[in-house]
């Protein structure tokens, strides 16, 4: 699906790898994945649908 996310390492925008689609304890859908350059988890909170 090739989702963007922010990278706190990098500190910048970066396409996150092996990224998976979970669902957060509100309910709250969300994508996870890591960084391509330095593998640090990241995190992206995705919109009501």
């Amino acid at each position: 699906m090739a989702e963007t996310g922010y990278c706190v390492k990098c500190k910048g925008k970066k396409t996150m790898k092996d990224e998976q689609q979970v669902t957060m304890k509100n309910g709250r859908a969300a994508m996870k994945g890591k960084c391509p350059e330095c593998g640090t988890g990241m995190y992206k909170i995705l919109g009501k649908k």
